[in-house]
């Protein structure tokens, strides 16, 4: 004995398919992006450090070459 699906159901369970496969795309997507934003602002926090360490090191040779 075979088991039929309504027209309805069958279009219930394609419609639950696609809103669980949006919601896994939007959620790679969502990770994607912020790990990429995490990735962005650690390489511009190593930036600055970069600039306040060089702005030091030009400060402490200055301050030499005037003595």
């Amino acid at each position: 004995m075979k088991d039929h699906l309504s027209r309805a159901e069958i279009r219930k369970d394609a419609a639950q398919d696609a809103v669980q496969a949006a919601a896994t795309a939007v959620g790679q997507v969502t990770a994607i992006v912020t790990g990429a934003v995490r990735d962005v602002a650690g390489a511009l926090g190593g930036f600055a450090t970069e600039i306040f360490e060089i702005r030091d090191s030009a400060r402490k040779a200055s301050d030499d070459h005037e003595e």
